[in-house]
């Protein structure tokens, strides 16, 4: 009935992390909290925070995601938590939302693994209109590639995740190398 889920709370971890555990049947390598706003707890939950911490110190790379027009400042605010246990970001940029890089070169320059999420800006970027910027842009490689290439192109970007809409942006984005934007 329900979407999608934003709860950050402790007794959401001590429910989730079992389940995790169990579906999974180990610790996954990475453990994110999805869509952290900047008044979610999981930056200032001392309770929370020592969760995380224990689950850092056993080896689990804890991070969060982030969308929105507060993505730049969660991730500054997770850098601020004292002795904070994250080391993963997974953020959205893309050609049409690019607010978010400085955020994520601090974060990367911190030693933290970032990742690219809707690099096609939810299938937006798979198309160009003959004579468009993005068209000119992408100056004869398909929309969808240059766009996938212009996230890898990026200096802070690990991991990019291209969004794809269709199983033909999905074979295409396979190819896509980093090209200036």
């Amino acid at each position: 009935a329900v979407h999608e889920r934003k709860e950050h709370s402790v007794a959401m971890f001590d429910r989730q992390w079992p389940e995790t555990l169990a579906a999974l049947g180990s610790a996954p390598d990475f453990y994110l909290i999805h869509s952290v706003t900047p008044d979610s707890p999981a930056l200032s939950d001392a309770v929370l925070l020592d969760r995380l911490r224990a689950l850092r110190d056993r080896g689990v790379r804890v991070g969060l995601s982030t969308s929105g027009p507060h993505q730049g400042e969660v991730i500054r605010a997770a850098l601020a938590v004292d002795e904070h246990p994250f080391s993963v970001v997974q953020s959205t940029w893309n050609l049409l939302e690019t607010s978010v890089a400085p955020a994520l070169q601090t974060a990367h320059d911190d030693g933290w693994t970032v990742v690219v999420k809707e690099a096609l800006a939810n299938g937006e970027l798979a198309h160009a209109e003959s004579g468009s910027r993005l068209d000119r842009l992408a100056s004869g490689l398909s929309p969808d590639v240059f766009a996938l290439g212009a996230a890898r192109a990026q200096p802070w970007a690990d991991i990019v995740l291209s969004g794809a809409t269709t199983a033909a942006h999905l074979r295409r984005g396979v190819q896509a190398g980093p090209v200036a934007a």
